[in-house]
């Protein structure tokens, strides 16, 4: 039973008239919004950040591109759905047909190996306020850093190399392959010497030929304001020191931020819920209100409502990508004890309570007293 062809195009979102630069475009779009990085644990993420890969490592290579052309209007001919993004061998060497055809026309069908070290990810937890306002971290963690005394190379004193014999340096060899439509030629690494084009002679005795020592490496980062949960930094060239002469890979930062007493936050703006007094409500005044750095002055209106929410323009985390705002929500305090003087007071205070007032406070006894048979101002 066939298996069904995965679309890259629409993997992508791209037509199938789509130049490189619009490929490279898409697959960049697609790459923020699905790296692994960014949804840790989602299974679902991951199978798309492969499905997006894949796509690309097709359609941003001509001759896979044409091979899978090739094969989306001639079902069963290019072999290339057997083997996905790499099976171009599935109806008798029809690929290594394509490499053939495509040198013709001045194409490189040389099979470019990634000889880059791999990424090192770390998590780092940051308090609310260092994550909202900016900081400076240092991270330690052990990896394979290039060896110092060879350069990464592995070879005595960096240069202890001769030339390959069997490619001339070349770091490629051509592959000769009879087929039922003839002898085809293909390019790839040399088994040799890797693909580096160089043997090393007199290995490096620091490292002992493996171009890396295991130490602590230790990173200072600048971390600026406003990073949130999930987010992440990338220091290049802090990963793993390559096993074949590449360069080293990435350290990748996750961030994850503790919550606060006080704030919550939404991007960048941030949320309070502020206890005032109840003649400050009534009355209306003056408040203290906190931010990240310190504490403000702000004025609330009389009459103001429990459960009020004002907006507070420029009050939010001040980042490179801009200001958020705040948004105050108050609370009304009701005194729960009171001296004779203060109990005498809001007596006559209610005896000359507004009738308007009243009235809407009777009208909501009255309600829930249909609803439930019982005056809720009443135990």
């Amino acid at each position: 039973m066939a298996t069904e062809k995965k679309n890259y195009y629409e993997i992508l979102g791209v037509s199938k008239t789509a130049t490189e630069e619009e490929i490279k475009a898409a697959y960049k779009k697609l790459v923020k919004q699905y790296h692994p990085d960014l949804h840790p644990g989602d299974k679902l993420a991951a199978e798309k950040f492969k499905e997006i890969n894949e796509a690309n490592e097709v359609l941003s290579d001509k001759q896979k591109r044409a091979a899978y052309d090739y094969e989306q209007e001639h079902p069963g001919m290019g072999g290339f759905g057997a083997g996905g993004a790499g099976g171009f061998g599935g109806f008798g060497g029809f690929g290594d047909i394509f490499d053939s055809i495509f040198q013709g026309f001045g194409g490189s069908a040389s099979v470019q190996r990634d000889t880059t070290g791999e990424d090192i990810q770390r998590e780092m937890t940051l308090s609310f306020l260092d994550a909202a306002k900016g900081c400076v971290k240092e991270i330690s963690y052990m990896r394979n850093e290039p060896c110092p005394t060879c350069n990464g190379t592995g070879a005595k004193n960096g240069n202890s190399f001769r030339t390959c014999s069997k490619c001339g340096g070349k770091g490629q060899v051509r592959f000769t392959q009879d087929t039922m439509f003839g002898r085809t030629v293909r390019v790839g690494a040399c088994p040799d010497c890797g693909g580096t084009g160089r043997i090393v002679t007199d290995k490096c005795p620091d490292c002992k030929g493996k171009g890396y020592q295991r130490k602590e490496t230790k990173v200072t980062l600048n971390i600026p304001a406003g990073v949130d949960t999930n987010s992440y930094m990338k220091k290049r060239g802090y990963g793993q020191a390559s096993a074949e002469g590449g360069a080293p890979g990435d350290l990748i930062v996750v961030f994850r931020v503790e919550p606060h007493k006080i704030f919550q936050r939404k991007n960048m703006d941030l949320y309070v819920d502020l206890p005032i007094p109840f003649a400050t409500a009534a009355l209306g005044g003056t408040v203290k209100v906190p931010d990240v750095d310190d504490t403000f002055d702000y004025t609330i209106p009389e009459g103001t409502q429990s459960g009020t929410t004002f907006t507070i323009r420029g009050k939010g985390l001040k980042t490179r990508n801009g200001t958020g705002n705040m948004y105050l929500r108050v609370f009304v305090e009701v005194p729960a004890k009171l001296t004779k003087d203060q109990k005498k007071l809001f007596e006559e205070f209610n005896a000359n309570f507004d009738v308007k007032q009243y009235d809407k406070a009777k009208k909501y006894a009255d309600n829930v007293s249909a609803l439930y048979g019982k005056d809720p101002y009443k135990k």
